[in-house]
């Protein structure tokens, strides 16, 4: 057998393997968890005055 799909003109793709590890995205909604934590962080030692947050 040869190693060309059904229709003859391209061979077969290979699919990636499920166990491989995918890069990991830093989106949008990660970085609002990571600010937000921050600005908490932030107003639990003093370093935000207390008139700055509404």
């Amino acid at each position: 057998m040869s190693s060309e799909s059904p229709s003859g003109d391209a061979p077969a793709t290979a699919t990636p393997d499920p166990d491989e590890p995918r890069p990991r995205a830093f989106n949008e909604d990660w970085a609002a968890v990571v600010v937000g934590l921050a600005l908490l962080a932030l107003v639990l030692i003093g370093a935000i005055p207390e008139g700055v947050i509404p």
